[in-house]
């Protein structure tokens, strides 16, 4: 393995292999893996057995949380639940082509049933409990990436189920103070998936306070490279903003997010049992 790691760091965040430390396996194997992380949204079909799937589980719950509060659950989604997803979300093919289904839930339920089993007021009934919820799931969903991948499955992250979260919440029998973060299909992979490129380190890494003086600068250089390593294959609503004759990632990303996205959920999320405050 040598120091494969370092080159796929190097490419990923566009910046000379030399600035990372050189590590021996069997950590250089763990930070290949971490470094070559890729999307996949083909797989070839072959099943994923169940007691492979209970072990990633078991392991994506054994990543930290916050306090030991244990604060996650995850739901492995049956084929009939899997196909009514993939319904909702036609523009996603792989979805329903995926082998195996989980969704990570945020769960507020559990702390709080056991204050109510102890005759105890609960104090924390405010927003630090949800946040703390998505934390832990988001903890797991990413400890579960890693697994799969360690084992050779690969994969796609599903956050459209934010979009209609009251039928996932009613089809998985998710109660109060628990619902769904982004689901995971996943299986074996058909073919290579292209390593993405991430913002430069000193965008998004700061030695001893936050400074993004210079962020806009390095984004643009960011756009340049990434439309050289993995150019985008088409422009996002060119109805609405034309044509654009240099299209990156911040246009992109731009172009996205200036159509307005789960503004309901907030009021789901309260009616949930979820305090906001």
């Amino acid at each position: 393995m040598g120091d494969r790691f370092k080159e796929l760091l190097a490419l990923r965040f566009g910046c000379e292999e030399a600035v990372f430390a050189s590590v021996s396996p069997p950590a250089a194997d763990i930070l290949a893996l971490m470094a070559g992380h890729r999307v996949h949204r083909g797989f070839d079909g072959r099943p994923v057995p169940d007691d492979l799937v209970r072990t990633l589980v078991a392991s994506a719950l054994s990543a930290p949380s916050k306090s030991d509060l244990q604060q996650r659950d995850i739901v492995i989604v049956d084929s009939a639940i899997q196909h009514k997803i993939a319904d909702r979300v036609p523009k996603s093919p792989w979805v329903r082509e995926a082998p195996r289904c989980v969704v990570f839930c945020a769960n507020g339920r559990r702390l709080s049933s056991l204050f109510k089993r102890r005759k105890r007021l609960f104090p924390n009934d405010h927003f630090d409990l949800l946040f703390n919820c998505i934390g832990d799931a988001a903890l797991a969903l990413a400890w579960f990436i890693v697994a799969a991948e360690a084992v050779g499955l690969a994969g796609c992250p599903l956050s459209e189920i934010r979009n209609f979260p009251e039928e996932v919440s009613e089809w998985l029998g998710l109660p109060d103070k628990v619902i769904p973060f982004a689901a995971y299909c996943f299986g074996w992979a058909k073919d290579d998936a292209p390593l993405s490129p991430r913002l430069p380190l000193e965008v998004t890494v700061h030695a001893g306070r936050f400074d993004d003086a210079k962020a806009m600068s390095s984004i643009d250089d960011y756009d340049r490279r990434r439309r050289t390593l993995q150019p985008l294959s088409e422009q996002r609503d060119v109805d609405r903003w034309g044509v654009s004759p240099v299209y990156g990632w911040s246009e992109d990303k731009a172009r996205q997010y200036a159509v307005e996205q789960r503004a309901t959920f907030g009021t789901f999320v309260r009616n949930k049992g979820f305090s906001t405050k």
